[in-house]
């Protein structure tokens, strides 16, 4: 049946349909296809795919942790840049100019190499001077840099770097909410926490989320850095494999299978949220 003997809506359907499919969707699912059968059908490729997607167990826990703890302090810091105190105000915008000034590499290594072993430093000066607590004092005492985890590191350095981000798309959100709102309810004898709690971050979370989602796909990127301190993520994996095979090309095709594939589905999350949203809003 030609599509001119179709009636006439679903003509119009099916025209829709063409004119609305995202036509870069089907490039990549068709590249994604072509590397899926050639893992599944070739040894070397299965081998390769083997090796690297230990490592995405990694990644993941370390996007989801850092992330989390990101969410927390960058809506904290986000609170003190909406706030009427000049000193809360102006020590938040300090840590977020200064955060946001320094490339996620450099303070991945900074905290890594020099905030980690300054802290151990404290903790074993703290330890001394309750030496005359025995026990409690000895674990103190006995900490050493190599006992703080490089991945530990990692997050704390990604819960950092993203927080100073998060915390203006808080800020942004807080600052959408319409004032009559909040005069309204502080009309009906609501505190400013009440009025916060209940009126402003409802509203205010529900805004941010798309952005929200569009951080969280770009700490899952990001999180491949934690491979400079040798946390066995993804693309560590792939480093560790390609330099004892020399098999760059097949390996770094799975690295990027592999993140191409987990940042697509959370895009395509991200957009249809976005999608629902407005509606959600009112």
């Amino acid at each position: 049946m030609s599509s001119s003997s179709l009636p006439a809506p679903r003509r119009q359907a099916a025209y829709t349909f063409f004119e609305r499919i995202p036509y870069w969707l089907l490039a990549a699912l068709f590249l994604g296809v072509i590397l899926a059968w050639r893992i599944v059908s070739d040894d070397s490729y299965a081998t390769i795919f083997a090796a690297v997607a230990k490592g995405v167990g990694v990644t993941i826990y370390v996007t989801i942790v850092a992330y989390a703890g990101a969410l927390v302090v960058g809506l904290l810091v986000g609170l003190a840049r909406v706030s009427r105190n000049r000193v809360i105000y102006e020590a938040a915008t300090f840590y977020v100019e200064i955060i946001r000034g320094v490339p996620m590499l450099v303070l991945l290594l900074y905290i890594a190499f020099v905030l980690a072993p300054a802290l151990v430093y404290a903790i074993n000066w703290l330890g001394a001077q309750m030496a005359g607590l025995g026990a409690l004092a000895q674990p103190l005492t006995a900490l050493r840099v190599r006992d703080f985890d490089y991945a530990a590191r990692a997050i704390i350095a990604l819960i950092i770097g993203y927080s100073a981000f998060l915390s203006e798309i808080f800020r942004a959100g807080i600052e959408s909410i319409e004032r009559g709102q909040i005069e309204a309810a502080q009309s009906l004898g609501m505190t400013r926490w009440q009025v916060l709690r209940l009126v402003v971050l409802p509203q205010a979370i529900r805004r941010v989320l798309p952005p929200l989602g569009n951080d969280f796909i770009a700490m899952l990127k990001d999180s491949s850095l934690v491979s400079v301190l040798g946390v066995p993520d993804i693309t560590q994996m792939g480093k560790v494999y390609a330099a004892s095979t020399f098999a760059y090309f097949e390996t770094y095709n799975i690295v990027a299978f592999l993140y191409l594939s987990m940042t697509i589905v959370l895009s395509l999350l991200v957009r249809w949220l976005e999608r629902k949203m407005p509606q959600n809003t009112r």
